[in-house]
C-alpha cells in the first residue's frame, strides 16, 4: 500500500516555508523561547520526553514549538532524533523510596509515615476561567518549608508487611538470574510479552489511549475495584554502574511520577485471598498518565491470575499494537500519500462487478 512518491520538489518547499510562516505567526508578537515553553508548559514538556523515551527538557521544548504545539507530532520529532543516539550502558534500577518528593498522596491510608504532600496539582482547583493570567500579572511565590528528613516508605510495602500484598514481581526479577530484561527499542515484540516489556510499551504509550482503556476497567470490562495506594512525584538519582570502577557513578536526577495500583484479588487454589498490584512510572509530572498505566498493567495480568480474559484492556495484543501514537500516526496518515494506481485497480474491479451484475439482469429478463 505505501507509494514511492517523487517529483513536485516545489510544491513540498512552498509547502514548508509555509509551515514556517504560519508556525511563527505575527511577527509583531514575541518568538516563542525555549526556556519560555520549560517554564510555563511544563506538563506539555512532560508529556513530549515520557512517550518520547526520552528526558531532554530542552529537545522537547524544541519539539513542541517546531510542530506548532501538536504534541504528537512533537513526540515523533523526539523519538525520531533518539534513534540517533549512541547507547553507552543501562543504568541501575532507579530507587524511588529514596525520591525527593514533592507530591504524594494515598487514598488508602490516612496517616502515612512521611506524610502526603498536596504539591502543585489542579485537583482542587474550580476549573473556572482565570483572567489574571492572561494578563500576566504577579503571581505570590508560594510557601516553602525545610526539607522533612522523615522516611517515606511506599504504601504497598506496609501492606506486604503484613502478607496482604502479592510479592513485588521487580524484586522477583532481580532476585532470578535467569530473567533479563527485555528492550523493545532493541528487539521486536513477541507476544505473549513478560510483564517488563508491556511496562515499557505502556510508559511510552499515548496517554489518551491508555486513559479511555483504564476508564473502561473501572466501567465494568475488566473490573478489578482499584485503590490508588500511592502517588508519588518528584526527583531520583540516576546511577550507572561502570564495570572498570566496581560501583555505580551518579549521573544526574530525574523527575518521575509512580503511581501503585492496589486491586482486589479473591485469590486460587495455591494462592491466598490477597491485594494485586498494578504499577505505573512515567518521566516528569504526569499522574493521569501513570494512574491509566497502572490500571491498565494489572488488567493485562489477567491470565497471570487466572482470570477471563473477556475486556479490551486484557488483550495484550490489542492493546500493545495500537497504544503507540507515532506507529499510528504513521500508519494512519500515510493514508494521505498518492494510491492512484491502488484506487484505479479498485475502480476498475468495481465497474466490472456493475457490468457483469447488469449482463445478469438483462439475461434473465
Amino acid at each position: 500500500m505505501y507509494v514511492a512518491v517523487k517529483g513536485g520538489e516545489a510544491a513540498i518547499a512552498n509547502a514548508h516555508a509555509l509551515l514556517a510562516d504560519r508556525r511563527r505567526g505575527d511577527r509583531d508578537v514575541p518568538a516563542l523561547g525555549i526556556e519560555q515553553i520549560i517554564q510555563q508548559l511544563g506538563l506539555a514538556v512532560d508529556r513530549c520526553m515520557a512517550e518520547g523515551s526520552l528526558y531532554d527538557r530542552e529537545l522537547a521544548a524544541l519539539a513542541i514549538i517546531q510542530s506548532r504545539g501538536d504534541l504528537i507530532e512533537a513526540i515523533f520529532l523526539v523519538r525520531a532524533y533518539r534513534t540517533t543516539l549512541p547507547r553507552f550502558g543501562y543504568s541501575v534500577p532507579i530507587d524511588t523510596a529514596k525520591m525527593l518528593i514533592e507530591r504524594r498522596v494515598s487514598a488508602t491510608f490516612k496517616d502515612l509515615p512521611g506524610g502526603q504532600m498536596l504539591g502543585p496539582t489542579f485537583d482542587y482547583t474550580h476549573r473556572l476561567l482565570d483572567p489574571a493570567v492572561a494578563e500576566g500579572g504577579e503571581v505570590a511565590t508560594p510557601v516553602r518549608r525545610p526539607a522533612d528528613p522523615e522516611q517515606a516508605p511506599r504504601v504497598t510495602d506496609l501492606l506486604a508487611h503484613e502478607g496482604l500484598i502479592e510479592p513485588d514481581s521487580g524484586e522477583q526479577a532481580l532476585n532470578a538470574e535467569e530473567h533479563e530484561i527485555g528492550d523493545l527499542t532493541r528487539e521486536p515484540l513477541q507476544y505473549p510479552l513478560d510483564r517488563d516489556l508491556r511496562l515499557q510499551a505502556l510508559a511510552r504509550g499515548d496517554e489518551g489511549f491508555l486513559l479511555a482503556l483504564g476508564y473502561s476497567t473501572q466501567r465494568g470490562y475488566a473490573r478489578t475495584h482499584p485503590f490508588v495506594g500511592e502517588i508519588r512525584i518528584g526527583e531520583v538519582e540516576v546511577e550507572l554502574d561502570i564495570a572498570e570502577l566496581g560501583f555505580a557513578v551518579s549521573l544526574g536526577r530525574v523527575r518521575v511520577t509512580e503511581c501503585q495500583m492496589v486491586n482486589q484479588f479473591k485469590g486460587s487454589a495455591k494462592v491466598p485471598p490477597q491485594f494485586t498490584r498494578g504499577y505505573g512510572l512515567v518521566f516528569g509530572q504526569s499522574e493521569r498518565k501513570a494512574m491509566s498505566m497502572s490500571l491498565c498493567d494489572r488488567a493485562l495480568r489477567a491470565r497471570e491470575f487466572g482470570e477471563d480474559v473477556v475486556a479490551p484492556a486484557q488483550d495484550e495484543e490489542f492493546v500493545i499494537s495500537h497504544l503507540d501514537n507515532v506507529q499510528s500516526t504513521g500508519f494512519v496518515e500515510h493514508l494521505k500519500l498518492p494510491h492512484y494506481v491502488d484506487f484505479q485497480a479498485e475502480l476498475d474491479v468495481v465497474r466490472r462487478m456493475r457490468a457483469e451484475q447488469e449482463a445478469h439482469k438483462e439475461a434473465a429478463e
